[in-house]
Parts: C-alpha cells; structure tokens; sequence
C-alpha cells in the first residue's frame, strides 16, 4: 500500500484519497454556453502523461482539496500541498 502525505493531516494509506484529475484541466466557464463537446473533454480526456503528473486530490476524511505530484512511472508521491484560495494569501 502507498502512504500519500495530506497537507493537512500528515502521511496516510492511500485508500484514504480520492483522485480528483489533472491540475492542468481548469473547468469552462459559462455552464449553459459550453458546447457538449467541450463537456466531455474536460470530463473525460485526460493528458495521462508518462512521468511527473500535477493532480488534485481529496484526502477524504477531513475533506480537504489539495495538489501532489506523483510521478505515473513509478509511482512515487510527493507531499501535498495545500490550494490556495482566490483571495488568501
């Protein structure tokens, strides 16, 4: 089992996450203007690139939102990192 590291909590078992996808994939703007074809590629295409990945994550028993990066080769994890909120500093 991997041990992934919550910003908030410190290292847990993975079964604790949720994946939440790629950091890079910002959702689109204007909900009853986006097209059908620009849903479904937010939702379901994904980079999947071979190495370094920036992703969210849910740890899920605070519920806290936060980014790691995990290499998607050897599955190596680094600690999370807390988002930042608009507005906080």
């Amino acid at each position: 089992m991997q041990i992934f590291s919550c910003p908030f909590c410190g290292e847990r078992p993975e079964t604790e996450f949720h994946f939440g996808g790629d950091l890079n994939n910002p959702r689109p703007e204007g909900f009853d203007q986006v097209s059908p074809e620009t849903w479904a590629s937010y939702l379901y295409y994904r980079n999947n690139p071979k190495g370094l990945a920036r992703e969210f994550w849910m740890h899920i028993p605070c519920g806290e939102l936060f980014a790691m990066e995990r290499d998607s080769v050897t599955m190596a994890a680094a600690a999370g990192q807390a988002l930042i909120h608009e507005g906080e500093k």
